[in-house]
């Protein structure tokens, strides 16, 4: 009995909110492939929700194969003469098609409108993140408190910057301040790195320079991270905090805002990892999405919105990166078709492709060691 309630909480705990998150992300990417090629006229043969075998599927009247399959990690939109889910095309099926079949066919359509049928996956995830964080910014409104400091750790970077308590802070790097969460965003990704901080103090302004201290901090489900402190501790007084609402027209400009704060934040990690100033073991693979799904699923819908919204921008930028497999690798590709006048060769695409395959492979796996490691709480020292 005790199995089967362990198991039935996995289930309801995890693996539930984990398939809602990631279905929406790629059901969404994947439409956005979907949509555009209609559009350019390329007949659609599948479009698949996961990958393996199908589960359950249908066809649409256009001959389009919809099914939801097997393995729930991703899914694809496979276009007539593919050879596989990533657009490779079929070399013999292309050689057997007829004329009327080659116009419908993807490789067949101009290097532009193959370029936005592959760039419309990953916009889609930005439209969808703008879309949620609209609807919760109109429905919900947004929070915001007073940048006021009401303490000052001692031995901290703020400590030593000068702050003090009662100061208000206005910029950081010229960034208006508005809320205290805006310090906490810009501070947390900018470890090491000195920040020029305006703040008020006793009705006029000093400028600081303040550079975060890299420390591990532990949210409230127990997760660690490494991000950057100053040390200060915001004013709880009930009067500086305050919820804006808004129309529908401005809640959409917000959500662009916070999808915009979204990628800025994400495409600094990004490029902390490769330049070694952001920790490599921060990156996360299914089981972590997982995790943190079931416990963001326990605050409410709401929440669990917010984070399907986060991890749509996210894939979005992943699939921009430029690697053969990924929508930027094919397209790199095309910038070099519509630069040279054709296409990279055959052997060379063949390469590459095997090449991003193997990229891909090693960041999944890179990826689910650290979530393993992060859950049984293994340190090996990189």
């Amino acid at each position: 009995m005790a199995i089967l309630t362990d198991l039935g909480a996995l289930v309801w705990g995890y693996i539930i909110p984990f398939l809602f998150v990631l279905t929406i992300v790629v059901f969404f990417h994947e439409l956005g492939h979907f949509l555009i090629a209609r559009l350019c006229g390329v007949k659609v043969a599948a479009f698949s929700v996961g990958f393996g075998r199908e589960l359950i599927g249908f066809n649409d009247r256009r001959g389009t194969r919809w099914k939801i399959s097997l393995i729930p990690l991703g899914g694809y939109v496979k276009f007539l003469g593919d050879e596989n889910a990533a657009s490779v095309p079929d070399r013999e099926t292309v050689q057997a098609m007829s004329e009327e079949e080659r116009r419908g066919s993807f490789f067949a359509k101009s290097v532009g409108q193959r370029a936005a049928v592959v760039a419309a996956g990953p916009f889609a995830n930005f439209i969808l993140a703008i879309v949620i964080f609209a609807a919760l910014f109109s429905i919900y409104g947004r929070s915001y408190s007073v940048p006021r400091v009401d303490a000052v750790q001692e031995q901290s970077a703020a400590a030593e910057a000068g702050f003090q308590p009662g100061d208000v802070i206005l910029s950081i790097d010229g960034e208006a301040i508005q809320s205290f969460g805006d310090i906490q965003r810009i501070v947390t990704m900018s470890a090491d790195i000195p920040l020029q901080v305006a703040v008020e103090r006793d009705g006029r302004e000093v400028t600081l320079v303040a550079t975060p201290k890299r420390r591990e901090i532990t949210d409230r489900f127990g997760n660690v991270q490494k991000v950057g402190l100053l040390g200060l501790t915001q004013n709880t007084r009930p009067d500086d905090r305050y919820t804006v609402s808004y129309g529908p027209l401005e809640a959409v400009g917000e959500g662009a805002k916070e999808t915009w704060q979204v990628i800025s934040r994400t495409g600094i990690f990004i490029a902390g990892v490769f330049s070694g100033r952001e920790d490599a073991d921060q990156l996360g693979g299914p089981i972590r999405v997982a995790q943190y799904s079931g416990q963001v699923a326990t605050l409410g819908l709401a929440a669990l919105l917010n984070l399907a919204a986060v991890l749509s921008v996210s894939i979005g930028l992943i699939n921009l990166m430029p690697v053969p497999m990924l929508d930027g690798g094919h397209l790199l590709f095309y910038a070099y078709e519509a630069t040279v006048g054709k296409p990279l060769p055959d052997k060379v695409q063949d390469v590459g492709f095997r090449i991003g395959l193997a990229l891909v492979f090693m960041l999944m796996i890179f990826a689910t060691f650290n979530d393993v490691k992060s859950l049984v709480g293994v340190d090996v020292g990189w």
